[in-house]
């Protein structure tokens, strides 16, 4: 992957999360502590931007900076269980740590069940 795809790959992310969270770039910008050009120019892909102004835009955004790189371009399609178990992940971030462990264990059963192993209550 050249350097230019890179920076427009993650750029065009930033863009994407930015407007799920209805920002302008100037919020993000001053939510963040950037001038708001440097979000037009790190979504155009136009700047390198740092790991960790990258960290800053994530905790801005309010999501991990993994979610950053979870772009999908022409020649990296997810499949349809690559955005089911995203869309779970989405759900259990923006809930409690105790329901994060419910869910959990929820799962845990469902597979158990579904491959015929006897389910241990924890």
């Amino acid at each position: 992957m050249e350097e230019r795809e890179i920076l427009n790959l993650v750029g065009a992310r930033i863009k994407a999360l930015r407007k799920e969270k209805g920002l302008s770039q100037e919020a993000l910008g001053e939510k963040g502590g950037f001038h708001f050009t440097y979000i037009g120019q790190v979504e155009r892909g136009e700047k390198n931007v740092s790991l960790v102004n990258l960290a800053k835009i994530a905790e801005t955004l309010e999501v991990n900076i993994t979610q950053l790189f979870g772009f999908v371009n022409e020649e990296m399609k997810q499949t349809e269980s690559e955005l089911i178990i995203q869309e779970v992940a989405d759900m259990l971030r923006e809930t409690t740590p105790s329901n994060i462990l419910l869910s959990r264990n929820i799962i845990r059963e469902i597979l158990k069940v579904s491959h015929g192993a006897p389910s241990k209550a924890k």
